[in-house]
């Protein structure tokens, strides 16, 4: 599919969908908040790669001319004082003027690039997703944990997926930990905070790469009167192509 027809069809992950096409993560805070989520963001950039910033109330994004942020996702968590009350798939009725939206960047992205390398994938329809024990620099009133995403990878193909994804820091970029999960506080990889279950092969190796959903922890843990975010695996895709995010 386009990044169009994903925009206006898909209903669950969006993982493996439209290739080649930059996918983003998507937290809308109110403007009071807002200079709260720019800071921790330019702070935290590994797992908050900002690709896009709104206008207070304004549900367009450069990033995709004619979408609507408000229903081009294909599902939405609305969270009121740090705890999630909704989970729609229009969030159009919990749309307010004074909401700020911050577009981050997505590991989904670098998939098709990891993939022309010859690293082979194997998680399943929607990428693990952990929090960690990994505090993230504070700004202003939010703080929280970094999430991970985790990708299973033949320990003879890590090399190539450090160096393929190290050169699209947009889009979180190299790992931030490859091994021993409980490194980074996570005690049963069977049993992810966000996502499914990770799929492992013999001779596979555990390789963590920082996540968007890591605002969605900083929510919960600094509990704002208000936000919207998307449901953790179902991206906002964009029109921008994968390789513009990519350093030569």
């Amino acid at each position: 599919m386009t990044p169009a027809q994903v925009r206006s069809r898909a209903t669950g992950p969006t993982a493996g969908l439209a290739p080649g096409y930059t996918q983003a993560n998507l937290i809308a805070v109110p403007r009071d908040w807002a200079y709260d989520m720019l800071l921790f963001a330019q702070r935290n950039p590994k797992p908050c790669p900002l690709l896009d910033v709104t206008e207070p109330g304004d549900p367009r994004t450069v990033l995709a001319p004619g979408a609507d942020l408000r229903t081009d996702v294909p599902r939405y968590r609305v969270w009121h004082d740090g705890a999630l009350t909704a989970e729609p798939t229009d969030a159009t009725a919990h749309w307010r003027e004074d909401l700020v939206a911050f577009l981050i960047g997505c590991s989904f992205t670098f998939e098709s690039a990891l993939v022309a390398a010859g690293v082979r994938l194997n998680h399943g329809r929607n990428v693990p997703m952990y929090v960690t024990n990994r505090e993230c620099r504070p700004a202003g009133r939010l703080h929280g944990p970094m999430v991970v995403s985790l990708r299973m990878i033949p320990a003879a193909q890590v090399d190539t997926a450090v160096r393929v994804t190290a050169l699209m820091p947009a889009v979180h970029g190299a790992p931030v930990h490859v091994g021993d999960p409980g490194a980074l506080g996570i005690t049963d990889l069977d049993h992810p905070d966000f996502g499914d279950r990770p799929v492992v092969e013999p001779g596979d190796a555990p390789v963590f790469w920082a996540c968007g959903v890591t605002p969605q922890a900083a929510l919960m843990a600094s509990r704002p009167p208000f936000a919207i975010t998307h449901a953790p695996g179902h991206m906002f895709v964009t029109d921008v192509e994968d390789t513009t995010y990519q350093l030569l």
